[in-house]
């Protein structure tokens, strides 16, 4: 019994999975209907979405899920078929039932009922069953509909001998693929009546020969029902890959059950024996069978409640009702073509990927050391095999962390149904364009990242874009632009959004934070330190409090979530023209290829991904070397430096030649003077003790080869330190305490 409902328990939980993915395909279908009314496939690709979920469901038995689901299906069906025209109405109908769906596998997910979810459902399920019996004019199909003979079946099923006859014979792989034939025949009760029902004992193998892991299983099935032939077909799309299904129509002729006889029975005796059976469980019309004494037949099973099944998914041309519907080849290769690109990929637990990622860790940090050792032994052939090795790893921790990579684009693509409904809500008319979705980032940062996104939206979309009549009448297009955009750049990933608003009103927000005594009133900042204010708890320079946005709650938290995965932001904008907010965020949070350096005795290591070059330490450092931070020349341009010795409060090595490391973070350069200058290193981060993170620009530490502790830089606290600083400053702003070339220490 425990290993049953832990079966069952991994089985829900991939059921929750697929669930959500067909969630959101079924709401990006619905977001480009509502923009192009007639894509034919786009529609039927939300149907689909919905009969997979109603589908899987129904299989587990979960259905509340199937009840409201077959509502939004049938409502999809209607459109479809050219019943219903796409308008406005139905498509935010449809939205609103894709967000009750997901309530209900909530439900399922947790395992309790909440009587308010199972009230939306009655109350919403009323709304689509009005929308569908809402008298409108028919409109051009925007989908092929199904084919007059499809019609004719459902008048003629009454006629001939008055059942469907369904036979199947399931292959032996069934079992092991996760089939249950049982289910599928259950499931015929949401079409209609399983009448009679007979096992093919002749398929099951003596005990001896039995493999309990292969399916035995063939029936044959007299069922009554008014759905179409395509609707039972569409029963068993789940497992044509391992059933040979066929479907006769209650009208089918004689040429068809002959036909369908001779696929099931090799010899005269087994055929005159399966055509006695059919006859006995009237399938057969009384003019094309010959009485033959009465076989034993198998009761039905007991109906089980199962809400309706998908309705038909129309094909430019149904099959004739009179003959067999045993899926053709086209219908197989569509499943087969799924499940071969499926089989191509495999869900792993997020967790046993940490797992390996930090065992991919330990061998780096072992490998550094086997290295040292080599190094110290002086063995040319024991140097050899560890830097053989020393090159595998690399590859192994390069292949380990892009199982951890994503594109973002899936992250921007939720923001279309926020756009949308944000848009409708505020009367504004707002596109959203989406570039470099491709761009790959680290899985565990797309889950925080996607928060302070919202945020940014949210604010563009209320603040930033003007209503239609303001946009018009200062020369703008009607219609407001919001984009996302993500590119890589010096081992960072660069995610910004933009819109083509107004702009952030510099005076007005230098003005409010004096107001708030953010910041003395005789301060000097320039426009990025003035933008930057926007960041602080509970600034907000908005004259009204509304449902989106306002007072002043999010900002902050937007920069406290991007500086908790190491990265920053920075916002650019022009009057009139927009705004820009532009976040720089680390490939990954787990290892990098570093430069390693020494300040005294202390180790540190900087992305190696920022480091430009690495020069002698110039005169301007060395006049006065007492000092933090100041400028140098760099083949004619001016740079500032900051000395991590007198920065950190280090005293400085006893080398007699000290270095200047030229880095760059995004725009900006700077140098960092050091002691010593020890190379590339593969860095492996780790957090640091709480105890630990009052102390500026450090993003984390790393063990070496020797069992020493490094400290990994943080590039943007070392940038602010060297770049932007100003006595006047508050201190929420995180900004250190002098100018450039102030002779005061800054302190740690």
């Amino acid at each position: 019994m425990h290993d049953d409902e832990e079966i069952l328990a991994v089985a829900r939980a991939g059921f929750l999975d697929e669930a959500s993915d067909m969630l959101r395909q079924f709401e990006q279908a619905l977001l480009i209907m509502e923009e192009d009314p007639t894509d034919a496939e786009n529609l039927n690709a939300a149907f689909r979405a919905a009969h997979t979920i109603k589908g899987t469901a129904g299989l587990f038995g979960f259905d509340a899920v199937v009840h409201f689901t077959h509502e939004a299906e049938t409502l999809l069906e209607c459109l479809r078929s050219g019943q219903l025209a796409v308008n406005e109405h139905l498509t935010a109908l449809l939205l609103r039932s894709r967000d009750q769906m997901e309530a209900l596998l909530e439900e399922v997910r947790s395992g309790e009922s909440d009587p308010e979810v199972a009230a939306v459902s009655h109350s919403l399920g009323a709304e689509l069953r009005a929308a569908m019996t809402a008298t409108s004019a028919p409109a051009a199909p925007s989908a092929p509909s199904a084919a007059p003979s499809e019609a004719a079946e459902v008048t003629t099923a009454a006629q001939g001998p008055g059942y469907w006859h369904i036979s199947l014979r399931f292959g032996l792989d069934a079992l092991r693929n996760g089939l249950d034939p049982l289910a599928f025949i259950r499931y015929l009760d949401s079409l209609g009546a399983v009448k009679h029902m007979h096992l093919v004992q002749a398929l099951i193998p003596p005990l001896e020969g039995m493999d309990p892991e292969n399916c035995y299983v063939g029936v044959e099935v007299a069922f009554e029902s008014s759905a179409s032939q395509q609707a039972i077909e569409q029963v068993f799309d789940f497992c044509h890959d391992d059933c040979d299904v066929a479907v006769l129509a209650p009208n089918a002729d004689a040429a068809s059950r002959q036909a369908l006889l001779e696929r099931r029975a090799e010899d005269s005796e087994a055929r005159e024996a399966l055509s006695s059976l059919w006859d006995r469980m009237g399938l057969v019309a009384p003019a094309e069978a010959d009485l033959l004494p009465e076989p034993e037949l198998t009761p039905a099973p007991a109906p089980t409640p199962i809400a309706a099944a998908a309705a038909p998914e129309p094909v430019s041309e149904a099959a004739p009702a009179a003959h067999i519907a045993a899926a053709a080849p086209s219908a197989k290769a569509a499943p087969k073509e799924r499940k071969s690109e499926e089989s191509r990929f495999i869900r792993v637990r997020a967790d046993k990927l940490d797992r390996l990622i930090d065992l991919i860790g330990e061998l780096v940090i072992a490998s550094s050391g086997a290295q040292l050792v080599a190094h110290t032994e002086q063995s040319p052939s024991f140097m050899e095999a560890a830097q053989r090795i020393s090159d595998i790893v690399e590859e192994a921790r390069d292949g380990a962390l892009g199982l951890r990579m994503v594109p973002i684009g899936d992250t921007f693509a939720r923001f279309h149904r926020v756009v949308r409904d944000l848009s409708k809500q505020l009367g504004k008319d707002i596109e959203l364009v989406i570039t470099g979705g491709d761009t790959e980032l680290d899985k565990s940062m797309v889950e925080t990242i996607a928060d302070p996104l919202m945020h940014l939206v949210r604010n563009s979309l209320d603040h930033g874009i003007e209503p239609t009549e303001q946009r018009i009448a200062v020369g703008k297009s009607a219609q407001g632009r919001l984009a996302f955009n993500a590119y890589h750049e010096s081992g960072s990933i660069v995610i910004e959004v933009s819109d083509d608003g107004k702009g952030l009103d510099r005076d007005r927000i230098l003005k409010k934070a004096i107001e708030r005594n953010l910041i003395p009133h005789d301060a000097v900042l320039d426009d990025e330190a003035i933008y930057q204010l926007i960041f602080l708890p509970g600034f907000s320079t908005a004259e009204a409090v509304t449902n989106v946005s306002g007072r002043g709650v999010g900002m902050d938290v937007v920069k406290r979530n991007i500086e908790s995965l190491r990265g920053h932001i920075r916002v650019a904008s022009q009057p009139g023209r927009g705004a820009t907010m532009q976040i720089r965020l680390p490939l990954t949070l787990a290892m990098i290829d570093g430069f390693l350096t020494m300040v005294g005795d202390v180790h540190y290591v900087l992305p190696l991904s920022v480091v430009s070059e690495c020069i002698d330490v110039p005169q301007e450092c060395l006049a006065d070397p007492d000092r933090v931070c100041g400028t140098f020349d760099l083949r004619g341009e001016v740079l500032p430096y900051l000395d991590l010795a007198r920065f950190y409060g280090v005293e400085p090595g006893l080398a007699r030649r000290r270095s200047l490391i030229v880095v760059r973070d995004g725009t900006v350069r700077i140098g960092l003077v050091v002691d010593r200058l020890l190379g590339e290193h593969q860095t492996v981060i780790k957090p640091l003790a709480g105890i630990f993170r009052h102390i500026k620009a450090l993003a984390g530490s790393t063990i070496l080869g020797s069992g020493a502790v490094a400290l990994v830089l943080d590039m943007q606290g070392v940038v602010q330190a060297a770049t932007r600083q100003d006595t006047r400053l508050a201190p929420g702003l995180g900004l250190y305490s002098q100018r450039i070339g102030s002779d005061d220490k800054v302190a740690a």
